[in-house]
């Protein structure tokens, strides 16, 4: 198995896409707005997928935050609030922001598990900070890492709920980011104790299954090489300081903050510590050239990735959607009155 997610041209598998990915064997795979018409066309896709491959619990994500974070759209599947909604009502009544948190957790869940999608790249655990560049802004769920951490597990435990893996994002923490990663590295000059409030989220939902790294520069530890890239980060930080055990995927490998070409990119963030290359773009030319030069998925990643997998509990998937909805809405409706 390549320890690689690869995205895909469009609405079907192309006869190129399927020969290469049942040669390569990828990790999984990832879908975005190009792969995405209605619910037929989208089950359509990812049965496909599994059918390649023989695994019914294979590893297909997506970004599905709710807010301007969504893959899946309206008129076809519900709108979701973006997690600043959530900090709002946690304001004044925590119990009711963190219920309303899991219940649309679950039924965004509903939604992904019915189109045969078994991860959300969700929930974002970045402390929120005033000035920094608003790529993060109203997708966080606030400036307080307790906060952060506590809207985060019902948003995760929500997804579990429907048969869904969450993965937390993005480690060790982008809220402090200058500039949008998608199109430069942003470098955080904070100091490793003032970093300690990034981390916090992280180091309490440790647990969690999966993970996905930030591509920022944090001169307090690595002063020359984003986190993705970083074999300080990804070992002392990541896996030491905060305690994350789970999958590790590297974010998208084809963003403008990262150099070289992309299959070095990924031999780099392998050889940093990262369990998975994550590359979205579906162009076959990088996607040939990652298979190429990653070596075969350790026997470590092969067992987070099992155990990702397996991680929801049984009998998952059998809410009902418009239930949690109308809940979801009763809850948000009590920090509007």
């Amino acid at each position: 198995m390549v320890p690689a997610i690869f995205g895909l041209s469009g609405h079907v598998l192309t006869a190129d896409e399927a020969a290469f990915f049942r040669d390569a064997d990828p990790a999984g795979y990832i879908l975005f707005g190009r792969n995405v018409a209605d619910r037929a066309q989208l089950r359509a896709l990812t049965d496909a997928l599994r059918d390649l491959h023989g695994r019914d619990d294979l590893f297909i994500c997506i970004d599905q935050e709710g807010g301007r974070v969504a893959r899946m759209k309206p008129p076809v599947w519900p709108a979701y609030p973006p997690g600043e909604v959530f900090d709002r009502l946690y304001d004044h009544a925590p119990a009711t922001a963190i219920e309303a948190a899991r219940a649309n957790g679950e039924a965004l869940g509903l939604d992904l598990a019915q189109a045969g999608i078994t991860v959300d790249c969700h929930p974002s655990l970045d402390v929120r900070q005033t000035g920094a560049h608003d790529v993060i802004g109203d997708r966080a769920f606030g400036h307080d890492p307790m906060r952060v951490a506590a809207l985060g597990r019902a948003t995760l435990d929500g997804l579990a709920r429907a048969g869904v893996v969450g993965c937390i994002k993005h480690i060790p923490g982008h809220g402090r980011a200058m500039a949008d990663s998608h199109k430069e590295l942003p470098t955080v000059t904070a100091s490793a104790e003032e970093l300690e409030v990034d981390l916090r989220p992280f180091r309490t939902l440790a647990h969690a299954p999966i993970g996905m790294t930030a591509h920022v520069r944090y001169t307090a530890w690595d002063a020359d090489n984003p986190g993705t890239l970083s074999p300080f980060v990804v070992q002392e930080i990541i896996r030491g300081r905060i305690g994350f055990d789970g999958l590790l995927l590297t974010d998208d490998l084809d963003m403008e903050a990262l150099s070289g070409s992309v299959p070095e990119r990924a031999a780099r963030a392998i050889a940093a510590g990262c369990d998975i290359a994550l590359n979205c773009w579906a162009k076959m030319d990088d996607m040939v050239g990652i298979a190429k030069v990653l070596p075969t998925i350790t026997p470590e990643a092969c067992a987070r990735l099992e155990r990702a997998m397996a991680s929801c509990p049984e009998g998952a998937g059998t809410g009902d959607h418009a239930a949690l909805i109308a809940r979801r809405e009763a809850l948000l409706a009590q920090g509007v009155a």
